[in-house]
């Protein structure tokens, strides 16, 4: 039986992944808070009006160090935890007065790329990697995998993913793309794969690059995924533990 293990947000794009026990899902619409608010760099082509490339963000592919960064969320007054292992904790709101939040991440931003520059949200849309409102699924046994060909440890968080699955024979998540898959009381099509990025190279505790997942992946499999989106088409609840199934 195939269950869902881990379920993650990120609710300021490449800086920091939270976990949750549970999440209400709302047909085309991304994960609750997931990817809320982006943090647009100095070169950025974007006016902040509609969804937008990650090119035009700070991220992790760019700046490891933003990989080690946690979050906490609260949701009541919209106040957002981030830590670091290399900073002190800082917490602000995303849509206030953002002057301390970018002093305090320049120490993570390399001096040879764009500085961080704003916050900035669309209503109702999740700046997610994908120009639809998607969430991420992934297999712990494709991540198994990839460990036993890379030989070491490849923590889920290097790879920024909001559902993580158990009981999946390795790489059967590629097969569900076109299908409907049924998550707890929700319901979701399987889209595309994600292709991956230089952020999974970077080590989750301390924002250093130490593993080369994307040539492991093209070596091993020939291809740079890891993952696939999905869209949510019928809303519900999911929990962790909840069957996961395909529909058709």
């Amino acid at each position: 039986m195939v269950t869902l293990a881990h379920i993650w947000r990120h609710p300021l794009k490449s800086h920091g992944r939270e976990a949750l026990q549970q999440v209400i899902l709302t047909a085309g619409q991304t994960m609750p808070w997931d990817r809320r608010w982006a943090v647009a760099h100095e070169a950025a082509k974007i006016d902040g009006s509609e969804w937008a490339p990650c090119a035009n963000f700070s991220r992790g592919s760019k700046a490891p160090q933003l990989m080690a960064m946690t979050a906490k969320l609260n949701e009541s007054t919209g106040i957002l935890t981030l830590s670091h292992p290399n900073l002190d904790d800082i917490a602000f709101d995303p849509d206030g007065d953002i002057a301390e939040f970018l002093q305090w991440v320049t120490p993570l931003m390399p001096q040879d790329r764009a500085q961080s520059a704003k916050i900035i949200r669309v209503e109702g849309v999740g700046m997610t990697d994908t120009p639809y409102q998607s969430i991420s699924i992934n297999s712990l046994s494709s991540l198994a995998e990839s460990e036993m060909k890379i030989e070491q440890s490849m923590d889920q968080r290097r790879w920024r993913g909001n559902l993580w699955l158990d009981g999946l024979a390795p790489w059967a998540e590629f097969e569900w793309i076109g299908k409907t898959d049924q998550i707890g009381d929700a319901v979701l099509d399987v889209c595309d794969p994600v292709t991956r990025c230089l952020a999974t190279t970077a080590n989750p505790d301390t924002g250093l690059r130490d593993a080369d997942t994307l040539g492991t992946l093209q070596s091993n499999w020939g291809h740079k995924d890891f993952g696939v989106y999905a869209k949510v088409i019928q809303s519900g609840q999911i929990k962790l533990g909840d069957k996961v199934q395909v529909l058709a």
